[in-house]
């Protein structure tokens, strides 16, 4: 079948990248791999069906006219990220976090501040690389094993990755399925905390039965960040007004302006040395305009603040606006793919060869988590098994009536949650590397990232809160099984 063939050459082209580049090629190499494989579905479609160029001209602007709020929320995000550190909030939650650390609930604990300090900075792998970094030595020095400490830890920063506005995975599945950022993190919710309930149930009981001592390490972070920021509860009038705003519906892109004015003043109120210290890295000159460039700095540049421990130093740096670039180029090339490929036709042919396992409400939802957790093996990588799924399912969930965020919310609760459980993937690969633990070791204290897949198909199945938008045909009105 035709339609097999662009989607194989990307398949191919992937598992090139990532035995030459790794988990570096989503840098680049993936976004080339994109419009190649675009390239040979347009030389089939235009060569063999004879489709006009026009039609895929004008399928590729839909596309991009489809994501350009998407790709503004992306570099708000990015702005969001260097405003909340460089004012102090990121700081402040990690500084109350690590201050409720106990010896006997030390995985719960674990879990627990790696899905806060997840949800902030909007990135399981920062949250990995740094608080995990600690926690993993914290865990081995109570006694606990490198792979139950990894398995909490990884759990925690998944759950902050698919529920926060800040990550690029979460805008992505909800852009690329057409449906609302916040919208789509409210439906996720019915799934996504009964997962993390469950996993903190878990982590609970193995914490109570294990004997810990004092955590006493975590005190080096605290005293860091504490003489290093000016750490007070009134920087969480930022988060709290933010997730009002949340709560009460306001439109994305408002929210994230208004977080990043009000982070921006918070900074000048409680950090004005460390934003001057941004700026004069930047700038010599007056310190008005010291403190203008560095404002500036931390919203769209890259920014470190020099504590004197290099573990901190990691934890508290920023990405800005232009670290938000490359998802935006993947994005853009996906656009691309996505278009040829339904323009083409091919999509509907590749659908065509899943219909007998999507005739029922939970045959299409498990077809779709399974489809999304095979992509993680097969491309070993979260974001192009986030586009692939969507390619292949949208037109179904469309025609059989579902809303777009059912088949957005499936998407991240099978691509995003087990994309650190193949050994291969980038994000498998990457973690383990950072934490020093085999992801094989580690993947069975996943529960959090295990169960998510699971719970999506279980509230398929109960059908809670999952409308149609047309009434079903006749071959789905059979009772589910």
């Amino acid at each position: 079948m035709l339609a097999l063939v662009p989607l194989t050459i990307l398949l191919g082209l992937i598992a090139l990248n990532i035995v030459i580049y790794g988990a570096d090629s989503i840098m680049g190499a993936s976004q080339v791999s994109l419009l190649a494989s675009a390239g040979v579905c347009l030389l089939i479609s235009i060569g063999i069906y004879k489709i006009p160029w026009s039609t895929f001209e004008k399928a590729i602007k839909e596309n991009f006219g489809g994501v350009s709020t998407a790709i503004l929320i992306l570099l708000l995000i990015g702005a969001i990220s260097g405003t909340w550190m460089a004012s102090g909030v990121v700081p402040a939650f990690i500084y109350y976090g690590l201050k409720i650390i106990n010896p006997k609930v030390f995985l719960l604990t674990a879990c627990l501040l790696c899905a806060i300090v997840s949800v902030i900075t909007g990135s399981s792998w920062t949250t990995i690389a740094t608080v995990g970094v600690a926690l993993i030595g914290i865990g081995r020095a109570e006694g606990f094993s490198d792979a139950m400490t990894a398995g909490a830890i990884i759990s925690g920063a998944y759950f902050g990755d698919k529920i926060s506005p800040l990550s690029d995975t979460t805008v992505l599945a909800s852009s690329f399925n057409k449906v609302e950022l916040f919208t789509h993190i409210r439906y996720m919710m019915l799934t996504t905390v009964p997962s993390l309930i469950i996993t903190l149930v878990i982590f609970t009981v193995m914490g109570i039965a294990h004997n810990g001592t004092e955590a006493a390490q975590m005190d080096v972070f605290s005293e860091t960040l504490a003489a290093s920021f000016h750490i007070t509860p009134w920087l969480m009038i930022v988060p709290i007004l933010t997730l009002i705003m949340i709560w009460k519906k306001v439109p994305a892109l408002l929210v994230l302006a208004v977080s990043i004015f009000t982070a921006v003043v918070a900074a000048l109120i409680f950090q004005p040395d460390i934003i001057a210290s941004i700026g004069d890295k930047a700038t010599g000159g007056s310190r008005s305009r010291i403190i203008f460039t560095g404002v500036v700095e931390s919203i769209y540049n890259s920014i470190t603040v020099d504590t004197g421990n290099a573990d901190v130093n990691q934890l508290i740096a920023s990405r800005g606006m232009l670290g938000m670039l490359n998802t935006i180029f993947l994005i853009m090339c996906s656009m691309c793919f996505g278009a040829c490929m339904r323009a083409s036709g091919m999509v509907e042919d590749l659908a065509r060869l899943m219909s007998p396992l999507t005739r029922t409400r939970t045959g299409l939802v498990t077809s779709t988590v399974v489809t999304g957790t095979a992509l993680n093996g097969i491309v070993s990588d979260q974001y192009l098994s986030i586009i692939l799924t969507s390619n292949i399912y949208g037109d179904v969930y469309e025609k059989k009536g579902y809303e777009s965020r059912l088949l957005s919310r499936s998407v991240e609760d099978s691509s995003t949650a087990t994309s650190p459980l193949f050994p291969w993937s980038s994000c498998g690969m990457t973690q383990a590397t950072i934490l020093s633990v085999p992801t094989l070791a580690y993947a069975p204290f996943c529960f959090f990232n295990l169960i998510s897949p699971l719970m999506s198909i279980i509230v398929a199945a109960t059908g809670w809160k999952i409308v149609r938008s047309v009434p079903a045909p006749a071959q789905d009105l059979s009772p589910e099984p």
